[in-house]
């Protein structure tokens, strides 16, 4: 999906104030807003572009390779929006039509809620609240609980809804100081006796969806999966880009330049392919993935679990390649002047995501060898 260069422009002007801001830069915030990359993947009829995932994978890479944190805050953003096709109408409407709307949230069910009259209370406190200081409404997962604190469910029989906050009711916590990726804003956030009205959340596992499209039968942690793995492949783009930019460079007591090193050569070459391979496999999975969601009411176990596979491989093979770049660099690569040190950063707290984490390999290769195995969260 072609973005405007100059909203990747702004987004590389503005890479070093994002990143001592600890959150999106306003004037990269606007351009991302106003080119409506905030909202690809929301529901066509509460104003969403009509973007495929695939599209939306490429916007988040192209913005990641101008700046990592921008990039992730892209995806968090759009992968929200997902939740725009399982809400109801109402909430969905006032959630997601604004032109002005963006959200965001951690959707483990790390909060409890008890049911009341008109809704639930919820009191808890989630991690990796990323961009939640722009957010119009912020996300939280929850489990449902009786006064007992023993598993329980809504009246409509939601057990780990996803809700949504008006951001008066979150308290964000300056929790993020992190190694990269510090420009997300990706805060620790809680809420205390917080009041969800009736019907204002949705099941992120096995909800019906309100509004039908392929987005909406595409699986919501497929497409969170290929979004992080997305960030890093545009950050392994950069740092190839930063590698060859560096091609005159001499190191101390050569009399050859990077460019004329065969190791350093064949470093660049294996990160070339890393890339290359992995972007290549994810886009076939998820076209795959967006097939399947076309033609039948949901994706098929087979499609879900390569999607997965996909994604995790993906992200393991362009943090390779990252690491490549950054030790073929030599001791010019540490320094702060130097944008592979920040890319370095933001590619290995990428990395840490649970969406694609090493142990996401572990029930596929189960499945794969016939063993009972359950794909609720593929």
């Amino acid at each position: 999906m072609p973005i405007p260069a100059h909203i990747l422009e702004i987004a590389a002007k503005y890479a070093e104030q994002t990143e001592s801001g600890r959150a999106l830069a306003p004037e990269v915030f606007e351009a991302l807003r106003a080119a409506k990359l905030l909202r690809l993947w929301i529901a066509e009829a509460f104003g969403g572009t009509g973007a495929t995932i695939v599209d939306g994978l490429e916007a988040i890479e192209a913005v990641s390779r101008a700046d990592g944190s921008a990039g992730w805050c892209v995806m968090i953003a759009n992968t929200t929006a997902l939740t725009s096709h399982h809400l109801p109408e109402r909430w969905a409407r006032e959630i997601f039509a604004p032109e002005e709307a963006c959200t965001g949230g951690y959707g483990m069910p790390a909060a409890t809620a008890r049911v009341v009259e008109g809704g639930i209370e919820v009191s808890g406190q989630w991690s990796w609240g990323s961009g939640t200081n722009h957010c119009t409404w912020i996300g939280g997962g929850v489990r449902i609980v009786d006064d007992e604190g023993k598993p329980a469910a809504t009246p409509d029989g939601a057990t780990t809804p996803f809700v949504f906050f008006e951001p008066a009711q979150v308290e964000l916590l300056d929790t993020w100081y992190v190694a990269g990726l510090e420009g997300t804003a990706s805060t620790d956030y809680r809420v205390e006796r917080a009041f969800v009205p009736e019907g204002r959340w949705m099941q992120l596992i096995g909800g019906t969806p309100q509004v039908d499209s392929p987005r909406a039968r595409f699986p919501f942690f497929g497409a969170l999966a290929t979004g992080v793995a997305s960030v890093l492949i545009g950050l392994a783009e950069h740092a190839i880009d930063e590698l060859r930019a560096l091609s005159e460079k001499r190191s101390m007591g050569s009399s050859k330049t990077i460019a004329e090193r065969a190791p350093i050569q064949a470093d660049l070459a294996l990160a070339m392919a890393n890339v290359g391979q992995a972007r290549s496999y994810l886009h076939a999975m998820a076209h795959e993935a967006w097939a399947s969601a076309e033609e039948n009411p949901g994706v098929g176990d087979d499609e879900r679990a390569s999607l997965r596979l996909a994604a995790t491989g993906c992200a393991m093979r362009c943090l390779e390649a990252v690491d490549l770049c950054f030790h073929a660099a030599g001791g010019a690569a540490p320094y702060r002047r130097n944008k592979l040190q920040q890319i370095f950063r933001d590619a290995h707290v990428a990395a840490t995501h649970g969406m694609i984490a090493a142990r996401t390999l572990e029930p596929i290769g189960r499945r794969a060898f016939g063993l009972p195995t359950s794909t609720a969260q593929f």
